[in-house]
């Protein structure tokens, strides 16, 4: 006899990023910046030190104080995680119970309602505004209007580059009894963070993650920031050991050189500057084929077009990898020189799409 998964595992589709190896990567929004010759050095000898036969400490201590440094937080109100996607996880677990409602928007990070489906929960979908910025008013009135227990949204946002300032921010806590989980994972390369005035609100988790700006991707190391009372239950509810022992170590090594971060965290920004003007630039010659490009607070340029399908494999032909989404296409930034030559390949591509369309 076959053994039968449920139905809600047998649903489920696995993540598939981009397959394939290309010149230039420019889909998941990671850092182009390969970390020094000294900081190697000193993370493979202390990595070669570590007694790996042993558990790592479950509580993280030295990068939860390496992060709280940082960042300017109190190290008791940190929990880590194997990145943000865990943290996630056992949020919407353990802080809902089956059957309750989160609310989540349109156009936004799809783990929130991976996992949220995941743990049979109602999950509500509250629409952006048609140019995709979040009208606060009507998520208070939503999230009131289905009785959420939580809502969640990145902010600035993935996908859309877009981000919401304190002023709304502090309005929507204020205005929530409910649990609001904010995703700051691009907050690095924007000013509006709600960390220094965390403490003020008992029903907010902030998420943070070495992924983007610190540019620690392949070491899956995230953070939630709360106050002492959520932040015992989340300790209490993870996995002993989550974070393990070489994250930790790499992830401390790091954050404790704060000028280099910050240097490397302007530079990023910098380089999304430039690549927003040059599309922007590329969309005002050819308006019919991109049809917007949105103010980015991210490190990344989200456009508008028609044309998603037919420009993200031009790009994939001339090995450059961006992320497509219907009817939108997502482009992080890279080097200067990754920069220039996704701008040529794209220039390339509407070229020959223009040439058709006024053959038709």
């Amino acid at each position: 006899m076959q053994y039968q998964l449920n139905q809600k595992l047998a649903d489920l589709v696995p993540y598939d990023p981009i397959q394939g190896t290309y010149q230039i990567r420019l889909d998941a929004n990671e850092s182009y910046i390969s970390l020094p010759g000294e900081l190697r050095r000193q993370i493979g000898e202390a990595v070669a030190a570590l007694p790996l036969n042993r558990y790592p400490d479950p509580l993280s201590r030295k990068v939860n104080e390496a992060f709280a440094a940082y960042y300017g937080l109190n190290p008791d109100c940190i929990t880590s995680g194997n990145g943000s996607d865990e943290l996630i996880s056992i949020i919407t677990s353990c802080f809902l119970e089956s059957g309750d409602t989160i609310v989540t928007l349109e156009h936004d990070f799809s783990m929130y309602a991976f996992y949220s489906s995941l743990y049979e929960l109602k999950v509500e979908v509250c629409p952006k505004r048609q140019d995709l910025t979040i009208d606060v008013d009507r998520l208070i009135a939503f999230c009131k209007e289905t009785h959420a227990k939580a809502v969640v949204f990145s902010n600035p946002c993935n996908p859309t580059s877009l981000g919401v300032g304190r002023t709304e921010i502090r309005r929507l806590l204020n205005a929530l009894d409910c649990l609001v989980i904010l995703d700051e994972a691009y907050m690095d390369f924007w000013d509006q963070s709600m960390l220094p005035e965390l403490s003020a609100y008992d029903n907010c988790i902030i998420l943070k993650t070495c992924s983007k700006a610190l540019g620690l991707a392949g070491i899956r190391l995230g953070f939630a920031v709360a106050g002492k009372t959520i932040t015992r239950a989340l300790r209490a509810a993870k996995s002993p050991y989550n974070t393990d022992m070489i994250a930790q170590t790499i992830g401390t090594i790091l954050l404790q050189q704060p000028d280099y971060l910050r240097a490397c965290t302007a530079q990023i920004t910098e380089r999304a500057k430039q690549l927003y003007q040059g599309i922007t630039q590329l969309q005002s010659k050819y308006p019919n084929i991109l049809e917007q490009v949105y103010d980015s607070r991210t490190n990344f340029v989200y456009v508008r077009t028609s044309y998603d399908a037919q420009l993200y494999q031009m790009l994939l032909d001339a090995s450059i990898a961006i992320r497509r989404f219907r009817g939108f296409l997502r482009i992080c930034t890279g080097s200067s020189e990754e920069n220039a030559a996704l701008l040529e390949a794209l220039t390339q591509s509407l070229q020959t799409l223009s040439a058709k369309e006024e053959s038709l």
